[in-house]
């Protein structure tokens, strides 16, 4: 008995210090806070999902942040630099994909 009441209380501790909000990425915050109408919970799932098979972590961020200003994504996709080429390659084909799995 005494093992089982020492797993209960490390496993209460540990969900009331975890963070509210753990399961939610970056880009989820963002569609769920910006004001497109279209923006419900399970599309805003679906978006991060697809995010998280085809961006990593610092794209996520990025891209998040174009959200609330749009034109940020407009910089970087007429950027010439070579990284920025890269980011927007990537957020077309995250998009295109998101776009045919999210409907």
């Amino acid at each position: 008995m005494k093992p089982f009441l020492t797993a209960a209380l490390c496993a209460g501790l540990l969900a009331a210090l975890a963070p509210a909000g753990v399961s939610a990425g970056a880009i989820e915050r963002a569609c769920r806070q910006s004001d497109r109408t279209a923006a419900t919970p399970s599309l805003c799932s679906c978006i991060q999902n697809v995010a998280n098979r085809s961006l990593t972590r610092a794209e996520r961020k990025t891209v998040s942040k174009w959200f609330a200003d749009p034109h940020k994504a407009q910089v970087v996709r007429q950027s010439s630099n070579r990284n920025d080429e890269r980011l927007w390659q990537r957020y077309k084909a995250f998009g295109d994909h998101a776009a045919r799995s999210c409907g």
